[in-house]
């Protein structure tokens, strides 16, 4: 029995999650939302798909909320840190 071809398109439960294969500035990344929805609360969530980050040369970057969710992680642990790397709790 042969298997049926593979689908080549990125299927997700989240559009939102789809990364385009066409080149984006960060700006563009920046307005695009992955969530848009009450959750199961009642509350509104409204998630990114791009976080915008500052690079310590001053550049801006565009993380995806999937894709680069550790790098996010770290930007957010560098932010509770202070200049001797000691957590800032606030």
């Amino acid at each position: 029995m042969e298997n049926p071809p593979k689908d080549t398109t990125n299927r997700t439960t989240n559009p939102g999650d789809r990364i385009s294969d066409k080149p984006e500035s960060v700006e563009e990344k920046a307005d695009q939302i992955a969530v848009d929805a009450p959750d199961i609360t009642g509350d509104h969530i409204v998630v990114p798909t791009y976080f915008e980050v500052d690079e310590p040369d001053g550049e801006k970057k565009a993380l995806h909320h999937v894709k680069d969710a550790e790098e996010i992680s770290d930007v957010i642990r560098q932010a509770r840190v202070d200049e001797n790397g000691n957590r800032i709790w606030r």
